[in-house]
């Protein structure tokens, strides 16, 4: 591991720790709430309001890691959010009893896999690049979460699905858990199987991977559908709590899983990032946003900060990537 991979895996939790200090200092100061910053429940809610977000950049660093990108994922979760509670209003779930949440939970992850394998099979079969296929899909898709119910929310609360949902292990509730296990598991196709190092492998040079005998396009397609999966889970852990989607649910959740991802480090052009520092970058941006409400700035502040961010980090990777070049000529 060269010097410019040890800087851009420690960075993440640097800013992490540099985050904590500044609000619960600014904090003491600013703050209109008597809490401290770093209260443990606190820490416990970040957690979970970092899920929904969380569980999609997951998936969206093995589809960058891969060379690709997926623009879609906002709608994706909005529309399997819809199928899942939609589907609970059905007749026939009628006399399934609680049996039913399950099948409203698989039917919404076969939405997700389904969307994913459709950006995948196009992207694939006709060689577009996934950046303008994911940019059709995201509209498409969306319209047809307006056609599915026009511009009224879907809406079912089951208080099982709910409690389901708000159950929790020492604090950690179910969205939290969701998150971890997520993380874990990608983690481990990442680093331990064959699947994760072709990932890199593709994204770092799709034609040399051609040439060594990889099956890029099937590789891809399985990592469009893991993505849409995990679009569909997100909603699932979301939704299975609220009860209720709105037809514009999800908007410009892909920018801010593309965010955390650069965030942690992983390259747009692809070949290069991590699991582990997407987490850390999805639990920074939401340290942002939360730490700066804690001293009472606006929305447009918050995203103003977060943007100006982002610039700052796109800026260094670049300098850092020369950087590490330059190392491997000596």
């Amino acid at each position: 591991m060269n010097t410019t991979d040890l800087i851009k895996g420690g960075a993440i939790w640097g800013f992490i720790v540099l985050e904590l200090v500044f609000f619960s200092v600014a904090g003491s100061f600013w703050s209109l709430s008597e809490s401290a910053f770093m209260d443990f429940d606190n820490m416990l809610l970040l957690l979970k309001q970092s899920a929904p977000i969380g569980i999609i950049a997951v998936g969206m660093t093995i589809i960058m890691i891969n060379g690709n990108i997926d623009l879609s994922v906002g709608a994706t979760f909005a529309l399997s959010a819809v199928v899942m509670l939609d589907s609970m209003n059905w007749p026939i779930m009628a006399g399934l009893g609680d049996w039913a949440i399950p099948v409203a939970w698989l039917l919404a992850l076969l939405t997700g896999a389904v969307l994913g394998f459709i950006n995948g099979i196009i992207v694939w079969k006709t060689g577009v690049d996934a950046f303008i296929v994911t940019l059709g899909s995201m509209l498409g898709f969306r319209g047809l979460v307006f056609m599915y119910n026009g511009e009224n929310p879907t809406f079912h609360l089951n208080w099982t699905m709910v409690d389901i949902a708000e159950w929790d292990a020492l604090g950690v509730e179910t969205p939290a858990l969701v998150l971890i296990a997520v993380v874990v598991v990608a983690w481990l196709i990442m680093t331990r199987t064959v699947h994760g190092r072709n990932a890199y492998a593709i994204g770092n040079n799709r034609e040399a991977a051609v040439n060594a005998g990889l099956r890029v396009g099937p590789h891809m397609l399985i990592n469009f559908v893991i993505i849409g999966t995990l679009a569909a889970l997100s909603a699932v852990a979301f939704y299975s709590a609220s009860g209720s989607v709105n037809p514009n649910d999800g908007m410009l959740f892909e920018l801010w899983a593309i965010t955390a991802v650069v965030l942690g480090g992983t390259k747009l052009t692809g070949g290069s990032g991590s699991i582990i520092g997407t987490f850390g970058g999805v639990i920074a941006i939401q340290l942002l946003r939360k730490g700066l409400g804690h001293i009472g700035a606006d929305t447009e502040t918050v995203n103003l900060v977060i943007g100006s961010i982002l610039i700052a980090v796109l800026f260094l990777d670049r300098q850092l990537n020369r950087k590490g070049q330059e190392e491997l000529k000596v």
